[in-house]
């Protein structure tokens, strides 16, 4: 797609990328960045900023366990409209013990939300969530025998996909593949 052309003009990009990894010891690092960029500059109230510059370049490195489980954050400001901007960062360090999953975005705004955080570091955290959440399933695609428990007659755990989409709503026919309703368990969720 071009960037330009006779019917528009590019005034802003966005740019968000989250990576996971699989650290020595079992856990998760999924890290994060987002990106506004100017593509003619522009001047701010604090600071001018270059064509091709950046207002906001923040990251985040979350390390989460297989459970979903936030272990630690650590979020940095590296370029914002204001020189205030980084001092929240250190705020994010209070999601550890939260689990991505029912009710993550609320307790994430009840955290870090409004004055308490900042807006473009606590919106990285959907991306940042659903990456987890693809790494443990890329994990999950690596071990052999991983469908082992839907063999026999026994029960069930909640898949992590329970509930989370249309196609895996509770009554939906893909759930009832991977989570029959005559063996399903429940886990008890950790928050």
């Amino acid at each position: 797609m071009n960037q330009e052309d006779d019917e528009r003009k590019l005034i802003h990009t966005r740019r968000v990328e989250c990576n996971a990894y699989q650290r020595r010891d079992g856990l998760i690092e999924v890290e994060g960045e987002i990106r506004d960029i100017s593509p003619d500059g522009t001047q701010l109230r604090y600071k001018q900023v270059e064509a091709g510059g950046l207002i906001h370049h923040m990251r985040i490195v979350m390390t989460v366990g297989e459970d979903l489980v936030i272990r630690s954050v650590k979020a940095d400001t590296l370029a914002a409209p204001t020189p205030d901007c980084p001092e929240i960062a250190s705020a994010y360090a209070s999601l550890a013990g939260l689990k991505i999953g029912g009710g993550f975005s609320l307790e994430l705004k009840k955290r870090v939300g409004d004055v308490k955080g900042c807006t473009h570091l606590t919106e990285l955290f959907g991306p940042l969530a659903t990456t987890a959440f693809q790494a443990v399933f890329a994990l999950q695609r690596t071990r052999p025998g991983r469908h082992k428990h839907l063999e026999g007659d026994g029960p069930v755990p909640r898949p992590l996909v329970a509930g989370t989409c249309y196609p895996y709503r509770l009554d939906g026919k893909i759930l009832e593949v991977i989570w029959p309703k005559h063996r399903r368990i429940e886990t008890p969720k950790v928050s």
